[in-house]
């Protein structure tokens, strides 16, 4: 008897649908086909276990189980439920038709308890596109899936639960989440405020202009001065999630396993790398497809303090999602794309001892060593980053700032003008908006044009300074850009 049941295995943050065949037959061997991995392989064991141990009777015949399509690498552990399931409807235990409508994923302990697995929110996506009306995970990930709307998600703790409520000897309820109530009821804000930060107010008006176009920044300072104080705070002062960019940073950390027990992500993330970070840590990728550093700052700041100090092939891996917001992961065995916009962060010191041109430290550097340092970093790179931040030491008599509330109602003030005007934030203007957007008067023309020439700036960085500066006129609530706008934009972008 040949049995099918409904599953899906994850390619990337997708889930695609998968059929899980098995049939039962004169033999002593268990086999697993359809390019299964080592993890899948194992499943076997693992089901033999729970099955035995939860009072079901493991068939000892020959049992070959197929995961069809085979050309779709299946890793993980999330087939042990329906591969369990489908062994005791091939064996007469459960009725094949009882499991239709369903699509099931899931882990089994050997004691036959259903462990968590990542992606649900994925699968539950896929279960809804294939036309499924209902879903079985385990309990832990039920209120992950029941985000999806117009599916049934039914979460359980044991195998034994499962064949129960299949066999209609016992009821269970679906899992209701309301995402609209659960959303509204963070506001967003974040408990690291700048109301903390004394001075650096060049620094903090630098990064209300980030945070209000989407712009990525370079702060660049001696070691002290609040760079990563600062940076922290930047999440804080962006505009709040809307319910879609949640759901679509929820399906990132849920396919990397970091979703916790609320299943949505209610915040802006941020990511802090450390410049040990290899460039797959920063991309993704690996045996098995997961995202990486980026991806997990979608619709998030990405912070990587001691840029020089990264490896040279670790930062150019930033060139194509800071340009496409998109990372593409092609290995010899699959090629996947992992969604990419983010908010760049970086901080460096000035020098290698960090006080080129502090006013009171003397620094211990030659010009030679100086330049060493800094061509770490590629100009093609630094072109992408649209601020250049100058930080100096606080002025700590300054007592009385702004707090991040205040910031955000300009900057969200400042997107609402953007998002009416061309769809996106200014960051993400393409150059036919640029032109139509950004025109410039005479006066300003002339200043722009001396100032690539004086400064031997590229085309990438023409463009980048009309953005800023349109930032910073829609800050001002300005209509067109002035000189007091453009001005402000040229000077972000030098390494002081």
């Amino acid at each position: 008897m040949t049995v099918s049941v409904n599953s899906a295995a994850l390619v990337g943050i997708d889930a695609v649908f998968i059929e899980v065949e098995t049939r039962i037959c004169a033999g002593v061997s268990y086999f697993i086909v359809g390019l299964a991995g080592e993890a899948v392989k194992e499943s076997l064991f693992r089901v033999e276990s729970a099955i035995t141990t939860c009072g079901f009777d493991m068939p000892r015949q020959k049992i070959l189980i197929s995961l069809a399509p085979a050309g779709i690498r299946k890793e993980g552990a999330v087939f042990d439920l329906p591969v369990a399931l489908s062994i005791l409807a091939a064996s007469g235990q459960l009725a094949p038709e009882k499991m239709e409508d369903f699509l099931f994923t899931g882990e089994l302990s050997l004691k036959g308890k259903l462990r968590p697995v990542k992606g649900a929110l994925s699968v539950a996506i896929e279960a809804r596109k294939a036309g499924f009306k209902s879903l079985v995970v385990p309990k832990e990930n039920a209120n992950e899936a029941a985000m999806v709307s117009d599916l049934a998600v039914f979460g359980f703790e044991t195998l034994t639960e499962v064949v129960e409520f299949l066999n209609r000897t016992t009821k269970a309820e679906k899992v209701v989440i309301k995402t609209r109530e659960l959303f509204a009821k963070d506001d967003g804000l974040y408990a690291a405020d700048f109301s903390d930060v004394r001075g650096q107010e060049n620094v903090k008006r630098a990064l209300e202009i980030m945070a209000a176009g989407g712009h990525n920044g370079l702060m660049i300072g001696p070691p002290g001065t609040g760079k990563t104080m600062l940076a922290t705070r930047l999440p804080g002062i962006l505009p709040p999630l809307s319910l879609q960019e949640a759901l679509e940073t929820t399906r990132i950390y849920s396919v990397a396993g970091q979703l916790d027990s609320i299943g949505l992500m209610t915040q802006r993330p941020f990511r802090s790398v450390h410049h040990t970070a290899s460039d797959i840590a920063l991309v993704g990728g690996g045996p098995v497809a997961m995202p990486g550093e980026i991806s997990m700052a979608h619709h998030g700041v990405l912070f990587m303090d001691e840029l020089p100090e990264f490896k040279r092939k670790v930062l150019e891996v930033l060139r194509q999602p800071l340009e496409e917001r998109q990372i593409t992961i092609s290995r010899a065995s699959y090629s996947v794309n992992f969604p990419a916009n983010f908010v760049l962060l970086a901080a460096m010191n000035p020098c290698p001892c960090g006080f080129f041109r502090h006013p009171d430290r003397k620094c211990t550097c030659t010009p030679q060593v100086i330049r060493i340092y800094r061509s770490k970093i590629s100009g093609p790179l630094l072109d992408r980053i649209d601020l250049h931040i100058g930080v100096g030491p606080a002025d700590m008599k300054i007592t009385k700032t702004e707090n991040s509330a205040t910031i955000r109602k300009r900057v969200i003030a400042a997107r609402n003008i953007q998002m009416g005007r061309a769809g996106v934030c200014n960051a993400l203007m393409d150059t036919r908006m640029v032109r139509e957007f950004c025109r410039l008067g005479k006066t300003e023309e002339e200043v722009l044009n001396q100032a690539m020439a004086q400064y031997k700036l590229s085309a990438r960085s023409y463009e980048r300074i009309l953005k800023v500066a349109r930032t910073a006129a829609d800050l001002a609530a300005a209509p067109q850009i002035t000189l007091v706008h453009l001005a402000e934009a040229i000077s972000y972008r030098q390494i002081k």
